[in-house]
C-alpha cells in the first residue's frame, strides 16, 4: 500500500514538475516572441520614419501639381492645368527635348566605349587589371562639382565653347565608368572557350562575339545603358559648369526657375521627372533574370551560322542598321542645329524676368538677328562667367558697382554711340549718375533703375501690434521675430546694417563693416529668410510682415495682391537713413563676337513703345524720359516707383572697392551666414 502511495505520489511529483517545466518553457517562449515583435516594431517604425523624410517632400509637391492654387499652403481644388502650362511653355520643350537627346546620346555612346574598354581591360593581367580598375572607380568616387569645374576648366583652355557639344562629352565623360561596372562582372562569368571554340568552327572574331559572348554580357550593357541614361537625366551640377549660352537641361531650368521664385509649373515638371526616374530604376532592378544554364548549342550549327546569314537573321541585320540610322540622323541634326552659326546672332545675358518676351520677337523680326538669351541670378554668378569667356555673350546687363569692376578689370569694350542715336531718350540725370561708376559713359547704357527699401504687410503689422517701419533701424526690433525677409546679397545686406549705424554703404573702414557684420549676426534671429527673387511669393502669399525688396518689385506684388483680392495690401517706404539709388545698364564684352549686333539690340530698347512696353512687364522704373512721358498719369505720379532724386537725402550709388574690400566683405558675410 505504501509502495503504492509512493508511486502515485511520484507520479503526482514528476506530473508537476513536468508543468512547471512546460510553464517555465511558456513563459521563456512568450518572453522572446515579445521581444523579437518589439525588434520588429521598432525596425518597422524607423524605416517608416525614414521613407516618410524622404518621400513625404516629394510626395507633397506631386500633390501640388495638382492644386488649382498658386498657394503652397491653400487647397483650391483638383486642376492639370499646370501640366498643360508646362507642355505650353517653350523654353520647358527646349530643355527637355535637351535632356532627353544628351541623356540618350550619351548613354549609348558611353555603353559602346564602356562595353569596349571592359572587353580590354578583362583581358588585363591581374596588376594592370587592378590598376586600371583604380583609375576607373576615381570620377566614381569624386565629387561632382570638382569633375564639374575640371571639365570646364579643359574645354576653355583649348578654345573649346561651352554649349551642347561640350554637355554631351561631360555627360559620356561621367557615365563610362559606371558602364565598365555593369559589364566586366557579366564578362568575368562567360568562358573564353566557348569564343576559342565558335573561332574553331568557321566563325571570324567579329561573329564569334556577337554570337557567343554578347548575348551572355547583354544584361550587363542595358543595365550600363539605362544606368547612364537615368545618371544623365537627373544630372546638374556637371551640367551646370559645362553648359553654354541658350542651353538648358531640365535641373538647370529649374533651379534658374525655383531660384527667381517657385511656380506651380516647376511643380508640375518635377513630377514627371521623379515619376520617369522611379520607371527607369523600376525596370533596371526588376528585369526578369536569367535562370538557370542556357542549353548548350550546337557547334556545328554555330559554325554554320558563321557561315551563312539566315533571313531571319538579315531582317535583324536590317532593323539594326536602320536603328542606328535613325539616331545618327538625330545626332546630326541636332550637331547641326548646336554647332552652326547664323550670319546674324546675339548671344544676350540678362536677368531673370527682366525684359518682356514680345520685345525679343520683335527685335527678332525687325532686325533678322536670332536672339540667344541667357539668366544669371547675381552679379556675382554672372562676373566669373563673363570673366572666363568659355561663353561668349554680346551684351550683358550688370548693376553699377559690376559696371565699374569689370571695366577696370578690362572685360567691356567701349560703345559706339554712332550705332546708338536714341540714347537721346535716356534722361540725362541717370546719365549723371552713371558717371560715379563709368566715367564718361563710354561702356555703359542705363536700362533700369530704382531704390532699395522696405516693403510690409499692412495686416500683419497691425497684428504684431507695431508701427509701420520707416527706418532701416526697425529690422531689428523683436516684435519682428520671424516675419523679416533680408537680401541673400552681400552688398544689398551690409548696406542695410551700414546705413541703419549712419555709415556710408561703399565703406572700406574695417571698424565700420565689423560692426556691421556684428548687427547682422545680432538680427539674424528675427529673420524669417535671406531670399532674392523668392520675397515676391512670399510678401504676395503673405508668410511675412516685412521684406526689403528692390522698389521695381513693388509694383508687381501690388498688383497681384488686388488680382487675388487678399484682405491685406502691401506698402513700400524708402527708409529715413537712406538707400541704394541703383542703375542696371547695358554693356558689351570685350569678347563680344557681336558688337555691332549688340548696339543694335541696345538702341532697340532705347526706342520709347519698346521701353515702354519694357517696363509695363518688368515694372522696374525706366530712365527713358520720352517712355516715361508715354506712361499713364498715376504711374508718372507715383513716388515709391519714380522718386525725386534730388530728394533722397544719404542715399548713394553702389561703388566698386577693389578686389581687397570685396574679399573683406565676403569674409564677413560668410561670418555673418555661419552662424
Amino acid at each position: 500500500m505504501n509502495g503504492k502511495l509512493n508511486v502515485n505520489e511520484n507520479k503526482m511529483i514528476n506530473t508537476a514538475a513536468a508543468d512547471v517545466i512546460s510553464s517555465s518553457g511558456e513563459t521563456k517562449n512568450s518572453s522572446h516572441l515579445w521581444k523579437r515583435r518589439l525588434r520588429k516594431f521598432f525596425r518597422d517604425f524607423y524605416l517608416v520614419i525614414i521613407l516618410i523624410f524622404l518621400y513625404a517632400p516629394i510626395f507633397t509637391m506631386m500633390v501640388l501639381s495638382f492644386n488649382d492654387s498658386k498657394s503652397r499652403t491653400i487647397w483650391g481644388g483638383f486642376t492639370t492645368k499646370w501640366y498643360a502650362q508646362m507642355f505650353e511653355n517653350q523654353s520647358i520643350m527646349d530643355a527637355l527635348y535637351n535632356t532627353l537627346l544628351i541623356a540618350f546620346i550619351s548613354a549609348l555612346a558611353a555603353t559602346i566605349l564602356g562595353t569596349l574598354a571592359a572587353l580590354g581591360i578583362n583581358s588585363m593581367k591581374r596588376v594592370p587589371k587592378n590598376i586600371t580598375m583604380g583609375i576607373n572607380n576615381i570620377p566614381i568616387l569624386n565629387s561632382e562639382i570638382v569633375t564639374g569645374i575640371s571639365l570646364m576648366l579643359t574645354f576653355i583652355a583649348f578654345g573649346i565653347s561651352l554649349g551642347f557639344k561640350t554637355i554631351l562629352i561631360a555627360h559620356i565623360t561621367f557615365n563610362l565608368p559606371f558602364v565598365i561596372l555593369s559589364v566586366l562582372p557579366k564578362l568575368r562569368q562567360t568562358s573564353r572557350y566557348t569564343y576559342e571554340a565558335a573561332l574553331d568552327l568557321g566563325a571570324n572574331p567579329l561573329q564569334a562575339f556577337f554570337k557567343v559572348v554578347f548575348p551572355d554580357i547583354m544584361p550587363g550593357v542595358l543595365s550600363g545603358f539605362l544606368m547612364g541614361f537615368t545618371l544623365s537625366l537627373d544630372d546638374f551640377i556637371i551640367t551646370h559648369f559645362t553648359r553654354g549660352a541658350g542651353i538648358n537641361t531640365l535641373s538647370t531650368l529649374i533651379y534658374s526657375e525655383v531660384r527667381r521664385g517657385i511656380k506651380p509649373s516647376m511643380y508640375a515638371l518635377s513630377t514627371i521627372i521623379f515619376v520617369t526616374v522611379l520607371a527607369l530604376l523600376l525596370i533596371t532592378n526588376f528585369a526578369p533574370k536569367e535562370s538557370g544554364a542556357k542549353p548548350q548549342k550546337n557547334m556545328q550549327q554555330s559554325a554554320d551560322k558563321g557561315r551563312k546569314i539566315s533571313g531571319p537573321h538579315l531582317k535583324k541585320g536590317l532593323l539594326a542598321a536602320a536603328s542606328f540610322a535613325i539616331v545618327a540622323v538625330v545626332c546630326f541634326t541636332t550637331y547641326i542645329r548646336y554647332t552652326s552659326k547664323p550670319a546674324n546672332e546675339l548671344y544676350v545675358y540678362n536677368w531673370g524676368e527682366y525684359i518682356d518676351p514680345s520685345v525679343i520677337e520683335e527685335f527678332e523680326a525687325e532686325t533678322g538677328i536670332r536672339v540667344t538669351y541667357d539668366l544669371f541670378e547675381t552679379n556675382e554668378e554672372m562676373y566669373p562667367v563673363v570673366e572666363a569667356g568659355g561663353v561668349s555673350y554680346d551684351v550683358v546687363c550688370p548693376s553699377d558697382y559690376m559696371i565699374q569692376k569689370m571695366a577696370e578689370n578690362g572685360l567691356l569694350a567701349e560703345l559706339n554711340y554712332d550705332n546708338i542715336p536714341n540714347i537721346k531718350n535716356i534722361d540725362s540725370q541717370y546719365l549723371e549718375k552713371s558717371e560715379s561708376f563709368d566715367p564718361g559713359n563710354r561702356y555703359a547704357v542705363p536700362y533700369t533703375w530704382g531704390t532699395v527699401g522696405i516693403l510690409y504687410n499692412t495686416k500683419r503689422i497691425e497684428e504684431l501690434g507695431v508701427q509701420p517701419p520707416s527706418r532701416w533701424a526697425d529690422l531689428w526690433d523683436p516684435a519682428y521675430k520671424g516675419e523679416i525677409l533680408m537680401q541673400d546679397s552681400v552688398r544689398d545686406a551690409f548696406m542695410v546694417a551700414l546705413k541703419s549705424l549712419g555709415y556710408s554703404m561703399n565703406s572700406t573702414d574695417e571698424g565700420e563693416l565689423a560692426q556691421a557684420r556684428d548687427l547682422l549676426i545680432a538680427q539674424k534671429p528675427l529673420v524669417q529668410a535671406y531670399v532674392i527673387d523668392q520675397v515676391r511669393d512670399k510678401m504676395i502669399g503673405g508668410e511675412a510682415a516685412v521684406g526689403v525688396i528692390y522698389s521695381g518689385e513693388m509694383l508687381f506684388i501690388q498688383e497681384e495682391v488686388a488680382r487675388q483680392n487678399l484682405d491685406y495690401s502691401l506698402e513700400y517706404v524708402i527708409p529715413e537713413e537712406g538707400t541704394n539709388i541703383w542703375i542696371d545698364a547695358w554693356v558689351i564684352p570685350k569678347n563680344a563676337k557681336n558688337k555691332e549686333n549688340a548696339e543694335k539690340w541696345i538702341n532697340f530698347l532705347c526706342r520709347p513703345d519698346i521701353a515702354k512696353k519694357n517696363f509695363e512687364y518688368i515694372t522696374y522704373a525706366t530712365p527713358n524720359k520720352a517712355a516715361k512721358e508715354l506712361l499713364e498719369p498715376e504711374i508718372q505720379n507715383n513716388k515709391a516707383l519714380f522718386p525725386d532724386t534730388d530728394k533722397l537725402e544719404n542715399s548713394e550709388v553702389f561703388q566698386y572697392l577693389g578686389d581687397a574690400v570685396d574679399m573683406t566683405y565676403n569674409n564677413l558675410w560668410k561670418e555673418v551666414k555661419s552662424q
